[in-house]
């Protein structure tokens, strides 16, 4: 019996010491960054997008004068303006859709907002180039390109000219075999296919390492060629630093002091179990600014706010928890049966506040614009990491702990002039595992 509680305890420890060690590897990662043979894993600075409210850039809102668009059509258009913003040294425009027929192009830096709505609103020309740079096609050749999935699950793209599209292809890779026929759009290049054999039935498919979203995308700006609507400018916005300069540090401040003052009221409202809340609220930012990278959303000034309005959210899940346990202590019970008994009477209104909570954001996600649909963004992704954080990790921790012999009802926030008020009856499961 002694032996498996040793093992019990090793076998938390170890678990605890790797996930500390993950954690900080995800820290240093996100805040400094790293290479390793020739990658760069880049660091939150690097890899979130920021708003124009803190960095600063022209704001441009397009919309699309013909009548009837459809979604694709729309999509077609964003992905043919993002590559035109490219030519001024952007590798991440943020291009958005406001509405069923507007589009926002947001700009970071210092741009002749002349040069960009004249780019923006060009013809454009998509091109069939050889190695030497000659046009071999036009978009005007192509009848048709769709991206499809193989049986093996390999994206490739699927091209149809048209008659007289037929016979220029069929021409052009006669003369090219084992060389590379380039595919651009506006100069900037969409693929670059090698030329296996001569083709003269019209019908041509490109194969490669691309995922499906990516030969889709490269399918609709092959099949829209030139901008298929025509887009009048709505307004013309520069937008200076000057206000995320002055606010960003002073918001990190006081997150930071707000977060010191947090941990100092957890822990001596509930003593250990406080610690493993701030710990576990630090894997949450963590959480969420990867989250914020991988799936590429602007960080804004709104969405700062919505950032801390979750934080507050998840602290208070995690007062709810660990009120819930000390009302159990108090009534006499065992500190496992306890944490159990708090989590379970905890859970419903954790999840009953975050779900109408995720039912405004989503509200606000598809009917606002600009900033409101920012701080959507972060809104809902806060809320969904806040629950994670406090219902699995919370959880996990204090589990992890209570097996490694944190079991003192004293290190749970237990009052004993409370416990005196009490009439329950004290079990002790001291030796038991959760």
């Amino acid at each position: 019996m002694k032996k498996d509680k040793l093992t019990s305890k090793g076998s938390s420890l170890f678990i605890f010491i790797l996930v500390l060690l993950l954690f900080l590897f995800c820290t240093f990662w996100g805040f400094k960054g790293f290479e390793i043979l020739g990658y760069k894993f880049k660091n939150f600075n690097d890899s979130i997008l920021k708003g124009l409210d803190l960095q600063g850039g022209v704001s441009v809102l397009q919309e699309i004068v013909d009548e009837n668009v459809t979604k694709e059509t729309l999509q077609n258009t964003r992905e043919l303006l993002s590559l035109r913003v490219n030519k001024f040294g952007l590798s991440e425009p943020v291009v958005t859709i406001e509405g069923s027929n507007r589009i926002r192009i947001d700009l970071a830096g210092e741009f002749d907002s002349n040069d960009i709505v004249k780019t923006l609103t060009s013809t454009g020309q998509l091109n069939f180039k050889d190695e030497e740079g000659n046009v071999l096609l036009t978009g005007s050749d192509v009848k048709n390109a769709t991206a499809v999935l193989t049986q093996d699950g390999k994206a490739i793209i699927q091209l149809k000219f048209t008659d007289e599209g037929t016979k220029k292809f069929a021409e052009a890779t006669g003369k090219n075999i084992n060389k590379i026929i380039e595919i651009s759009m506006d100069d900037q290049i969409l693929t670059k296919p090698v030329v296996n054999t001569q083709i003269t039935d019209g019908e041509a498919v490109i194969e490669g390492s691309m995922s499906f979203e990516e030969a889709n995308k490269i399918a609709s700006i092959i099949q829209s060629g030139a901008l298929p609507v025509t887009l009048n400018t709505i307004s013309v916005n520069k937008v200076g630093p000057t206000l995320g300069a002055e606010s960003l540090p002073n918001t990190i401040k006081a997150g930071l002091i707000g977060f010191v003052f947090i941990l100092i009221i957890m822990f001596i409202r509930y003593r250990f179990p406080g610690i493993i809340s701030v710990f576990s609220l630090a894997i949450y930012m963590i959480l969420f600014l990867f989250v914020f990278a991988i799936i590429g959303a602007v960080l804004t000034l709104p969405g700062i706010a919505g950032i801390l309005l979750t934080l507050g959210m998840a602290i208070d899940s995690n007062i709810l928890i660990f009120e819930r346990i000390r009302e159990e202590l108090t009534k006499g019970k065992s500190v496992k049966v306890s944490i159990k008994i708090g989590f379970d009477k905890a859970m419903n209104s954790i999840l009953d506040s975050n779900i109408t909570t995720i039912i405004a954001g989503l509200v606000l996600y598809f009917i606002g614009t600009g900033s409101v649909k920012g701080f959507a963004t972060t809104l809902l992704i806060g809320i969904v990491l806040s629950m994670f954080s406090s219902i699995v990790i919370t959880r996990f921790l204090i589990k992890l702990f209570y097996n490694m012999g944190l079991r003192s009802k004293r290190s749970y926030g237990f009052d004993e002039n409370e416990h005196k008020k009490s009439k329950g009856v004290i079990i002790d499961e001291h030796n038991e595992k959760i």
